[in-house]
């Protein structure tokens, strides 16, 4: 079938400003039809598939003001180009050759299309790290990205509006401190039992049909495609990515080839940062959800040595956990005190939220082994209480709520007492099982039934130590269920083996500690020496200033930036409505408080190199410039909330001014009422209200605050 006739008079005239070539017009009218349905080609050369490939590499064409053109590259001749007018953001599949020369960077996949103040862009990977290939699939890093803007009015590099350049700093922020995943041939987003149950029916679909929602990270900024697609096979051109962590390791125990591969998923819904999301939404998503599957793949017995090539495995296990922030509303108000304010609101659809979060996890995983590690007492236990409450007032088939009091069993650095926990989850465990299939049956022998899901305050630290003794506990047991290890030996009997589990496990520790709260996981040097040491009690500690700055100084703008790429909010297309974003309205006396202590910090440093001709001459001196940055370090913490870098987007007032019933462990950081009238301040941080738009953002649905408003 031939091109449409509009489509013919749009590419006659890309023909005339320079042309793509005769080849090109050849294979534009000869209408063959493309076959990338049943066949898709890889650095290794062909093979057939079952899912729709993704294209692996792009050439990139700019024709003028007019369309964005992407010509896959080494494919079948008769593949489908995609065309993106600039003017309409209209997406189109021409059939064109695959053979013209490419100009550019060379292009890896498309990320999406986003709409910011001034215009649209198209985001396009342009740099790529193999991270390894699991059962013939290779996987990849992303590494660099190219931002396009559909406005030729609108450049990236030199944005007309600061508005539209802060936009697009948040955009490239996130680009860069993600890490995300892919794969050209395989679902990234979906646990190995899912894909397999599901095998029949997923034939001859594209990668995004039947990715999983929750993790299809990069899914708003595909909508248009998405949309696009119901008209045009786009599924070529849409690649779904993953933010998380994969790493998998080759292994040799008793002649037996093995891949020891570990995946984690973190959520798309309630995205952000470790104190501006907690707890649950009204749409039950919880904040830090990640996915964690431990996969283990074993050969057919192999007397050489040798490593088979491709997907020639006997067995194939798969062990997923997940985790998740505690599903009720609670929060922590940062007011640049090391420890926030505790919060637990007692809204009216606090169980049917949390009701509606454990019910969707049932009716994905299976049943519920809900692992609670955050203390019994302090800071913590109005947590634990309010969490144990709504527990009791559920009272929900499949949920099996387990307390485990993580600091008060392990004191002393004795962590080889999380083994008590594993007593107490064993018969769970034994229920829930794994997943495995036989290569010689045509079944899988062994389905997973259930997950455990645990949690301790940030989901990070403790939670990353019990999900790693647990996946230790399965793998020793599914190693001896095809007796790779007899009943008496376990994973620390083989060095190689224990190490690489450990490194594993310590490096996804890190990595989803990094995305949440900015640093690195603490209590990783029991997860990688398996012992509790004074080193590593130091690098916690610095792990823990490392936090606290970012939490309470750096964490607005990330958590706006995960908002605007996740489309929890979505611009207006009108820069002068959103000027707060590039504006500081508070008081003058708030604004010139740091500025005041940085210069008498100056002054004191300054005293010290001053001649001492009489030491009552500098006494007064010093006096003067330590009292002033004494008091206005004071002033900063007695208005600490309005010293946070707080969230732009989705503003937090609903969170930092609640009032109604629940528990507040201290009102901290707002300032003394007297005197805030008296600096026209009013009771502390509502200057947050004055340039946005005054709606009670957080007690909405996502669907709803995800609107345009323009």
């Amino acid at each position: 079938m031939l091109a449409s006739k509009v489509q013919l008079a749009f590419l006659r005239r890309i023909e005339r400003r320079g042309g793509l070539g005769e080849e090109f017009w050849r294979e534009l009218h000869s209408g063959a039809e493309p076959s990338l349905l049943q066949i898709t080609r890889n650095e290794r050369g062909y093979r057939s598939t079952a899912m729709k490939p993704v294209h692996q590499r792009l050439n990139l064409y700019t024709v003028g003001d007019e369309a964005y053109i992407f010509v896959p590259t080494g494919e079948l001749l008769a593949t489908q180009s995609l065309t993106v007018h600039r003017a309409t953001a209209e997406v189109m599949l021409n059939r064109k050759s695959l053979h013209a020369r490419a100009f550019g960077k060379p292009v890896y996949g498309i990320l999406g299309l986003i709409s910011l103040s001034l215009s649209e862009y198209i985001i396009v990977l342009t740099g790529r790290e193999p991270l390894g290939r699991l059962s013939g699939h290779d996987i990849f890093r992303a590494t660099d990205f190219d931002i396009l803007p559909l406005n030729p009015n609108a450049p990236v590099l030199s944005p007309p509006h600061p508005v539209e350049a802060h936009l697009l700093a948040l955009l490239r922020s996130h680009l860069k401190a993600s890490n995300f995943l892919y794969s050209y041939t395989w679902d990234m987003t979906r646990r190995l039992q899912a894909q397999l149950e599901n095998q029949n029916t997923d034939s001859n679909k594209g990668l995004f049909e039947v990715a999983d929602d929750r993790f299809f990270w990069n899914k708003f900024l595909q909508s248009k495609f998405i949309e696009s697609s119901q008209k045009q096979d786009l599924s070529h051109y849409i690649l779904p990515v993953i933010y998380g962590t994969f790493d998998v390791r080759s292994l040799f125990i008793h002649g037996r080839h093995m891949q020891l591969a570990l995946i984690s998923r973190r959520s798309r819904y309630r995205a952000g940062t470790r104190y501006f999301r907690r707890g649950v939404d009204h749409d039950g998503h919880v904040a830090n959800f990640n996915e964690s599957e431990q996969l283990l793949f074993v050969e057919h017995q192999n007397t050489t040595g040798a490593i088979r090539a491709g997907d020639d495995f006997a067995h194939k296990f798969s062990f997923v956990q997940i985790r998740g922030s505690v599903p009720f509303f609670w929060a922590e108000v940062n007011t640049v005190r090391y420890k926030p304010d505790l919060q637990v609101m007692e809204l009216p659809n606090t169980v049917n939220a949390m009701k509606s979060h454990l019910l969707a996890q049932v009716s994905t995983y299976g049943s519920q082994t809900l692992v609670n590690l955050v203390n019994h007492k302090g800071y913590e236990k109005p947590i634990k209480d309010a969490y144990e409450r709504y527990m009791e007032q559920l009272n929900l088939p499949d949920v099996r709520y387990q307390y485990f009091d993580f600091h008060t069993e392990c004191k002393n650095m004795r962590w080889d007492r999380i083994s008590l926990l594993l007593d107490k989850l064993q018969a769970d465990l034994q229920k829930q099982g794994y997943f495995h299939l036989d290569a010689n049956d045509s079944k899988a022998n062994q389905l997973q039934h259930g997950t455990v899901r645990t949690n301790c305050m940030d989901n990070l630290d403790r939670t990353s130590v019990v999900q790693a003794a647990l996946a230790k506990y399965v793998l020793t047991k599914q190693l001896q269920k095809i007796d790779v290890l007899s009943k008496e030996q376990g994973v620390d009997d083989f060095e190689s083996l224990s190490k690489d589990f450990r490194e594993m496990w310590a490096d996804h520790a890190d990595a989803i500690s990094k995305a949440y709260a900015g640093s690195g996981a603490l209590k990783s040097d029991f997860t990688r020496t398996n012992k509790r040491t004074r080193k590593g009690l130091m690098e916690d500690g610095v792990k823990s200033m490392l936090r606290y700055f970012k939490n309470n100084f750096l964490d607005g703008a990330r958590q706006d930036a995960f908002d605007l790429f996740t489309g929890a909010w979505i611009p207006r297309r009108n820069p002068a409505t959103m000027n707060f974003l590039v504006t500081d309205p508070r008081p003058l006396v708030l604004r010139s408080a740091p500025a005041i202590a940085s210069f008498s910090l100056f002054m004191i440093c300054a005293g010290l190199t001053l001649p001492r001709s009489s030491d009552y001459s500098l006494v007064y001196y010093f006096f003067l410039w330590i009292m002033l940055l004494l008091a206005t370090a004071i002033f900063m913490v007695t208005y600490g909330i309005d010293y946070v870098s707080w969230p732009k987007l989705i503003p937090l007032d609903s969170v930092i001014h609640y009032d109604g019933p629940g528990y507040r462990s201290a009102k901290h950081g707002m300032g003394l009422k007297g005197v805030n009238v008296r600096l026209g301040l009013d009771s502390g941080a509502k200057w947050l209200n004055k340039s946005k738009r005054k709606l009670d953002v957080e007690s909405m649905p996502l669907a709803d605050r995800s609107k345009r408003v323009d």
